[in-house]
């Protein structure tokens, strides 16, 4: 019973997780048995990435993988790119071996499509995550966060978004730079350039080529020449 402390929080555990990953891979794959053959191949392959998605949770990492990577193909040659960065996060999170290279292609699409700017700000966080403290990387893809942050968040999400985003511009610049004041990181944001979009989101793609190391699964110049010119 609740002591003097409170009422009780129920915390999940780890069989609690597993169980509601299991519960998440029947309804996804009762769903895929329900899809009609001529079903959109987009529709189809979203079920996939959820099955994909429920497998992953439950340790399955290799078909997780395999399935994630197959949606990735369909999403992207029909230009569903909010998906298509969603199954490279699941790719990504599956840690197998090419999961950086799943990473670099989420966060390319994601900087280059005006996808959800959330999915974007998670996307480049694993960027940060992946980068050494030292590394100019990590600054980089927080720069980038906070600014598509505040160009693609709509009037509902931008505080919150952006507030996010700042805090981690703050967290690696503490990591980075030592920055322990305001003076210090509009010191350590102009010495790095990151105050210019121009400047950095071109850093960010060497940094996103040096994680890809060559393998690109895409034709960026045929996307790029689709691109509606701004």
């Amino acid at each position: 019973m609740p002591g003097n402390d409170g009422p009780f929080v129920f915390e999940p555990t780890a069989l609690d997780e597993r169980a509601a990953f299991e519960q998440a891979l029947r309804d996804a794959e009762a769903h895929r048995t329900t899809l009609p053959a001529d079903a959109p191949p987009v529709e189809q392959a979203r079920v996939d990435l959820d099955i994909a998605e429920a497998q992953s949770g439950l340790g399955r990492q290799e078909a997780a993988w395999n399935l994630a990577r197959a949606a990735f193909d369909v999403f992207v040659a029909h230009e569903a790119w909010q998906d298509a960065v969603e199954a490279c996060e699941v790719m990504y999170r599956t840690e197998q071996p090419a999961c950086l290279v799943a990473l670099a292609h989420g966060v390319w699409l994601a900087v280059t499509y005006p996808i959800d700017p959330q999915t974007t700000v998670t996307m480049l966080n694993y960027i940060i995550e992946e980068t050494p403290p030292q590394a100019d990387g990590a600054a980089v893809a927080a720069a980038a966060a906070h600014y598509i942050a505040g160009v693609r968040a709509d009037d509902h999400e931008f505080e919150s978004l952006t507030f996010l985003t700042r805090n981690m511009l703050v967290r690696v610049a503490e990591r980075h730079g030592n920055v322990d004041s305001q003076e210090a990181l509009d010191a350590w944001m102009a010495r790095l350039e990151l105050n210019d979009p121009e400047r950095f989101l071109k850093r960010l793609g060497m940094v996103v080529e040096a994680i890809a190391g060559g393998q690109w699964w895409i034709d960026r110049d045929a996307l790029r020449a689709r691109l509606p010119d701004q």
